[in-house]
């Protein structure tokens, strides 16, 4: 319920009419993955919004644990709009995401996965890592390679809020199938090269969180 009442009534119209997000190719329908370049906070809140349904995401653990009433009102957010918190360190957290996301999946939901594991820290195309293949593997459900753009410049990294009224771009690609013995990291790498091909990116053969740590 808290879902619909924010993309229906109270955030999604408001984001609809001052940012009007202009959406290409066909718009997936569960059971689905979606997985996409990630440029800024706030493509997490317009991606949900041109698909139908719910769309539920994996999320930073901090997002869930910070103290205070703020942090408080964080974590609902998040849980309300169907978020899992996810230890990006590894881990039986991480297998719970695996296995909650596996359930969406069963029950004909549509999951979003950033392949990259982190924003990019200078908007080029970093590698990602093998849980989206081993998702579409274990579930049987089509990846749909989908490119953002323009929302860092909407949402930069460090700001709170928007700095920019402009419209974002929502490119999906075809569908991506993966069976039983797929060679996992090229199947990731495959899924990585449809974003590329999409978004326009430079692409960069490291882990854009390896950047982060250094």
């Amino acid at each position: 319920m808290f879902f619909w009442f924010l993309k229906h009534i109270l955030l999604g119209p408001l984001l609809r009419l001052v940012f009007r997000p202009k959406v290409t190719g066909t718009v997936p329908k569960g059971p689905a993955i979606i997985a996409s370049n990630h440029l800024s906070f706030c493509d997490s809140l317009f991606l949900p919004l041109v698909v139908p349904g719910q769309m539920v995401f994996i999320g930073k653990d901090d997002y869930f644990v910070r103290k205070g009433l703020k942090g408080r009102l964080m974590a609902a957010f998040f849980r309300g709009v169907g978020t899992i918190p996810v230890d990006r360190s590894g881990g039986s957290e991480a297998a719970d995401a695996l296995s909650t996301a596996l359930r969406v999946l069963k029950e004909g939901g549509l999951f979003g996965i950033y392949p990259e594991g982190t924003r990019s820290p200078d908007g080029r195309l970093y590698r990602g890592k093998t849980g989206v293949a081993r998702l579409a593997v274990e579930s049987g459900a089509p990846v749909h390679p989908c490119a953002l753009s323009g929302t860092a410049e909407i949402q930069p990294t460090g700001y709170r809020m928007p700095r920019k009224i402009m419209r974002p771009g929502i490119h999906f690609g075809e569908p991506l199938r993966y069976s039983e013995g797929a060679d996992l990291r090229k199947a990731t790498d495959e899924i990585v090269s449809a974003i590329q091909a999409l978004s326009g990116q430079e692409y960069v053969d490291v882990y854009a969180s390896s950047l982060k740590k250094g």
